[in-house]
């Protein structure tokens, strides 16, 4: 490439021969060999025959974070070729000014959102807009894909299509297992595409921190912060570092412990995620780009696409749980010619070392996970439908057609889609008295807006991220912070101090949705907690740490480590192999507890232990509590009976499932729980005006009410299915339980009467215990337990 003093690569000419042939694709390469330059350069070089000004090229990202780095790669290619393009940003980060420019079409390639597209499908002028369009890039686009943001901006680009049919649309992904099919659900069934995918020249090299403890009886978190020590001296071998958390809440704590230790100068070492206000991060962002910060604790928000080729290493904070994620992580470092991606693992419990060994052979044998598209969204294709309304009408023949374009559509019923027309239309039978919820007429064939009220409404609330509601954290005199969810706000009292953002915040009032503090130098008394904030483990490495257990390799290293917590499983219970569920049954004072290992994930576990528990129950009145991890679960009670074979192939049989989940589970309660959010994506619940906010309890109120009146007087309203269907699918996991108890039945169970807790069964109990006693009490009791059972 001219002024670089390098050749373009072979993916590279690649994109830009099928970008000549007018083809759309899926690159798919690891970070920082070059993909953004891959599909600039068709655009750039057609551009340079072209003087013509206008939106030329979207640039859709998933984070407002890549946003800037995505802004600055592009600028400089353009400008490399001689290009005067005007490369602007349209996100919830972008200022006035930004958005005016933006607005006037003073732009030739646009860096937004899949919310920020939906946005500009609202406005009637976007046929103007979009004249001169000839491409769009959706970078990230695994993460786009496993979840409704994906959803909406497969219908977004359906759009495009219909308006621009040469465009070309080109997706960027470093990490996906199901390649085929996420370039399906990128370009539509109208679409052919090419699929490049450049093979890893140097995996990244991932280590492990191994604690000194050689405790055979672990439960989550007990390493935690005890391998700060280890987390401190890789920090110190490094020039610069990013030290990942899987939540926010996690973030501040991990930052906090180590300013407390940092022997450097204070403002080396700085925190970073998505709840903090945008100037904070993007200064963080220019520090570390600037190599003046030695070590950044983060969360998500910086372990896509943003290329810091100052970072020497990752360090990843108990189980990414899942191989994608740690090589996303992983390759956030090593950006420079030569340098190879580093990543370090401080596992947090024992069985995260066994995950550890797990990820590094998964890894090796380049295992990743697939992303796999949500089903049956008709809430996001309420939401469309009003925005299409919004942006100058629409015809529901043509319409329907251009959706089922969209893969997430393709097997779209015409009954379904009449169903939607009816709900943005009358809100459906029970509500269609009630004017708020006509927020779409017909006139003449052609389906438009109901009001200019209705598509203010319709703009301020377009999206699919469904949370808590936020409260602004600020100063008295009024410096932003960030946000923190009301549901932690609510909790503290004046005067409370919590740590945000590497600082100690005081509570003084609360006023209009703003938690007013002041800094102080006094001890943090808690960190907010943030809804949503636990990973579940993929299937994938799950199966893998299964297998690492069943057959220990003791010349890993991790699995060194652990080699006294599996002797003692063995000498009191057994290891199961790869294709055995193993059953402990142990009588203790509290009663008889069974203890199952099906490796399936937290969210299958819980529905099967509803469903065991029910089961058991219909055969004689036992009361029975459940206990539940990633690995396994644990049912107890008294009067709970001796397991045998028959008994338990009885209680675990895969027929008449979803009847057995039904009567065990109180689907109605979890369905109430996510009509909220499918609710508030339809448009069903009203969004909170600006300058008017509604508080969370307020949100509560009206979406249980909601359900209610559905309930009672439409039952079959498609927002009630749509939450039946997602409690299943999505809450309960019920397709990954479906394949756990397909297992059993083709495996054995082996059963095991150990007289006391096994390692494998200690986490179980230690979950059991965190249900009925404080924090403290808590960790005190099981240090104690854990002793005895080692000293016996």
């Amino acid at each position: 490439m001219k002024g670089t003093g390098r050749a373009p690569a072979l993916f590279q000419r690649a994109v830009w021969n099928a970008w000549e042939r007018g083809e759309s694709g899926l690159l798919i390469a690891p970070t920082g060999v070059g993909k953004t330059l891959a599909v600039l350069g068709g655009s750039l070089i057609d551009a340079q025959d072209n003087s013509a000004r206008g939106l030329r090229m979207l640039w859709i990202t998933p984070l407002r974070a890549l946003a800037g780095d995505t802004q600055r790669q592009v600028g400089e290619a353009a400008a490399g070729l001689g290009l005067n393009w005007r490369v602007l940003r349209r996100t919830g980060d972008s200022g006035s000014g930004e958005r005016a420019r933006v607005a006037r079409g003073a732009v030739e390639l646009l860096i937004t959102t899949p919310e920020s597209l939906a946005l500009m499908l609202s406005h009637p002028d976007l046929v103007q807009r979009l004249e001169r369009l000839d491409t769009v890039v959706v970078d990230e686009w695994h993460e786009l894909l496993g979840n409704k943001r994906g959803t909406l901006l497969e219908l977004g680009l359906s759009r495009l299509r219909a308006l621009r049919p040469q465009l070309r649309v080109w997706g960027l992904s470093a990490t996906l297992g199901n390649p085929h099919q996420a370039m399906a659900h990128l370009l539509g069934s109208q679409a052919t595409g090419t699929l490049i995918d450049v093979p890893r020249r140097r995996r990244p090299e991932v280590s492990t921190a191994l604690p000194a403890l050689r405790q055979r009886f672990p439960w989550g978190g007990h390493l935690g912060l005890a391998q700060l020590p280890r987390v401190l001296a890789a920090i110190e071998s490094a020039r610069s570092t990013l030290v990942f958390t899987n939540t926010r809440s996690q973030a501040e704590l991990w930052h906090q412990a180590l300013a407390s230790v940092w022997t450097g100068e204070p403002g080396e070492i700085a925190i970073h995620h998505g709840s903090l206000d945008r100037t904070t991060r993007a200064q963080v962002e220019a520090a570390l780009a600037a190599r003046e910060l030695r070590c950044v604790v983060a969360t998500s928000s910086l372990d896509l696409g943003v290329d810091f080729p100052a970072v020497d290493q990752s360090i990843q904070i108990g189980s990414p749980r899942s191989v994608a994620r740690a090589l996303q992580r992983a390759g956030r470092s090593g950006h420079r010619p030569g340098a190879r991606s580093r990543l370090l693992m401080v596992p947090t419990h024992n069985l995260e070392i066994a995950e550890a060994a797990a990820l590094r052979r998964s890894i090796g044998a380049d295992l990743v996970e697939p992303r796999e598209p949500p089903t049956r969204c008709l809430d996001v294709l309420a939401q469309h439908l009003v925005t299409l309304a919004t942006g100058g009408g629409f015809e529901a023949d043509t319409t329907f057609d251009e959706v089922r374009t969209a893969r997430a559509f393709h097997d779209l019923q015409r009954s379904d889609f009449d169903r939607v027309i009816v709900f943005i239309t009358r809100g459906g039978d029970a509500l269609e008295r009630y004017p708020q919820f006509q927020r779409v007429v017909e006139d003449a064939g052609r389906y438009r807006i109901a009001s200019p009220a209705h598509a203010r409404l319709q703009r301020f609330s377009i999206g699919t991220i469904a949370g808590d509601a936020s409260v602004r954290v600020a100063s008295v005199r009024g410096r932003v912070f960030g946000e923190v969810e009301e549901s932690f706000v609510a909790r503290l009292r004046i005067g409370d101090r919590f740590r945000f953002g590497g600082r100690t915040l005081e509570l003084v009032r609360l006023r209009d949705l703003t938690a007013q503090v002041r800094t102080t130098t006094r001890t943090a008394t808690t960190v907010p907690r943030w809804q949503g904030g636990r990973l579940p483990l993929s299937g994938t490495l799950s199966a893998a740490t299964r297998r690492e257990l069943a057959t220990p390799d003791f010349r890993m290293p991790e699995m060194r480590a652990l080699k006294p917590m599996i002797e003692r499983q063995r000498e009191t219970s057994l290891l199961p192999a790869d294709d055995e569920l193993l059953v402990e049954s142990i009588r203790l004072r509290e009663g008889r507890f069974w203890f199952l290992y099906p490796f399936a994930g937290r969210l299958a576990h819980e529905g099967l232990a509803a469903i065991i528990a029910a089961r058991l129950a219909s055969r004689s009145p036992i009361a029975i509590g459940y206990a539940l991890n990633d690995y396994g679960l644990m049912l107890g009670g008294r009067g709970l009976p001796e397991p045998d074979e028959l008994l338990l192939r009885e209680l675990l049989d895969p027929s008449g499932l979803d009847i057995a989940l039904a009567n065990s589970v109180n689907l109605s309660e979890l369905a109430r729980r996510k009509f909220r959010d499918i609710a508030r994506v339809a448009g069903l619940l009203m969004p909170s005006r600006p300058g008017a906010p509604r508080s969370l309890r307020q949100l509560q109120a009206s979406s249980g009410l909601l359900f209610d009146v559905l309930s009672e007087h439409d039952p079959e309203h498609l927002l009630l299915q749509q939450a039946r269907h997602e409690v299943q699918e999505d809450m309960l996991e019920m397709n990954r339980l479906r394949r756990a108890l397909a297992s059993v039945r083709a495996g054995a169970i082996v059963l095991s009467t150990p007289r006391t807790l096994t390692p494998f069964a200690f986490p179980l109990w230690a979950e059991r215990l965190r249900a009925h006693l404080g924090h403290e009490d808590w960790k005190v009791k099981l240090a104690r337990l854990a002793q005895e059972l080692e000293a016996a």
